[in-house]
């Protein structure tokens, strides 16, 4: 006979699991303001900024906006985990992942 499966303790798991990908995605949007110094903004300024971007229809806007955004984390120097926080096989599942600076500019 097999045992019954506990619902109780799975959904919460499953919710603790949510709640903690929750957070990561929080701190990590908290770390992008602050990387990229939209932390020198108040909050009014930062939200408008936010709401006008979320709210463009315009595909050319968006993608010169991507490009930005992609040289931005190009010309920034990678800082490497910890040995004891680093994954092995994320890197040796993902060949090339290692990315060194190109040298962008990210000029305003």
């Amino acid at each position: 006979m097999r045992k019954p499966r506990d619902f109780d303790a799975e959904l919460k798991a499953l919710e603790d699991k949510a709640r903690e990908l929750k957070t990561r995605k929080v701190q990590r949007l908290g770390e992008l303001v602050i990387a990229t110094g939209a932390d020198q903004l108040s909050s009014d300024e930062l939200a408008g900024a936010l709401v006008a971007i979320a709210e463009t229809k315009d595909t050319a806007k968006l993608e010169a906006w991507a490009r930005r955004g992609g040289m931005f984390f190009e010309s920034r120097p990678r800082r490497n985990p910890p040995a004891s926080q680093r994954n092995p096989r994320s890197i040796s599942a993902q060949p090339g992942s290692t990315q060194s600076p190109t040298g962008g500019t990210g000029s305003q």
